[in-house]
């Protein structure tokens, strides 16, 4: 009989042995229901800043949330607002969670196409003309906040100035169909007509008449102006070819625009920007933030760089303080 209970407690700690190896080698169950955000991007056209402000907000939500998290579909507006309005309302057919509308043409696109689906913009210098709003305090309301890329244009109008010291007549050349453009060379020339400067402003309608207006403001300027402008950033080349041959220095109101045609910028990292942008994005969607009370938010510093090849070219010695673009 001894024998026999021996035999059976010895089967029964086999078994339990068996099923705590078991219970030790089985993977963890995979959790079917976890939730996939999908986010629609809207990039009005391909250049240096936007491109980086779009991989700053999808990395900030990678981040926070894990590749297996987030489903981006990312699109391009080629430049055109239709299609940035086509776009848009493929993301709502779509039913995405969030739509981040990288520039101005892209918000507006966005707000058109729904009042529902949080539409988060950046690359928007000012929100209250992009979007019309009148007495805007900071907070958009509704399903739409976001960051702006606005730097602060008394600095860089004064950089006109301390770069071109003996300049009488300054150009400010941009694009009329950008309302944010207009905005910031209305401030620039306020700031320099108190400092007792001649300017006149060099509007183009588009990319192709560009070098006609260029090739005037650079016959009848000491120097140019050109604002954060989606026109200019992508058609730098055309300004440097202009410029540079006529040996007219060009202050640049951000970073990629300088380093195709500029001297020097006060800029801002449009990749923090994004980043920035994503982190608001995650706040909405994982956190349950209420898109309707959340401020814009601006970039927390700016920086102030130089191209050293056109200072070369031009035979201007850069300032103290200003780091050379890489």
């Amino acid at each position: 009989m001894k024998k026999v209970l021996l035999s059976i407690m010895a089967l029964v700690l086999c078994a339990l042995l068996c099923l705590s190896l078991a219970g030790c080698t089985s993977e963890a169950p995979v959790d079917e229901t976890a939730k996939v955000y999908k986010i629609g991007i809207c990039q009005l056209m391909e250049h240096v800043a936007l491109d980086a402000a779009t991989d700053g907000f999808k990395q900030a939500i990678i981040d926070e949330l894990g590749e297996a998290a987030v489903e981006f579909d990312v699109q391009n507006g080629q430049g055109d607002p239709a299609t940035c309005s086509t776009i848009a309302n493929q993301f709502v057919s779509n039913n995405v969670d969030l739509i981040m509308a990288n520039a101005t043409p892209a918000l507006q696109s966005a707000v058109a196409a729904t009042g529902d689906i949080p539409v988060l913009g950046t690359s928007v210098t000012e929100y209250g003309v992009a979007l019309d709003l009148q007495d805007f305090n900071g907070t958009v309301g509704g399903n739409i906040s976001g960051t702006s890329d606005l730097a602060p244009l008394d600095l860089q109008a004064a950089m006109i100035t301390e770069w071109c010291p003996e300049a009488k007549n300054v150009g400010l050349l941009y694009c009329s169909k950008e309302a944010n453009s207009q905005y910031q060379v209305d401030v620039v020339k306020a700031e320099l007509e108190a400092k007792g400067l001649a300017v006149t402003m060099y509007p183009f309608a588009d990319s192709n008449d560009l070098a006609q207006v260029c090739t005037t403001a650079a016959e009848n300027s000491d120097v140019i102006y050109v604002p954060t402008d989606n026109t200019v950033a992508e058609n730098t080349g055309i300004i440097d070819n202009i410029c540079e041959p006529a040996k007219v220095p060009v202050i640049a109101g951000e970073e990629g625009i300088c380093s195709g045609c500029g001297i020097a910028t006060l800029s801002i990292s449009y990749y923090d920007l994004g980043y920035t942008t994503g982190k608001m994005a995650v706040k909405i969607l994982r956190d349950g933030a209420d898109i309707s009370t959340m401020p814009i938010e601006y970039a927390e510093k700016q920086t102030p760089k130089y191209n050293k090849q056109n200072c070369e070219a031009l035979g201007i010695t850069p300032l103290e303080g200003y780091i050379a673009i890489e």
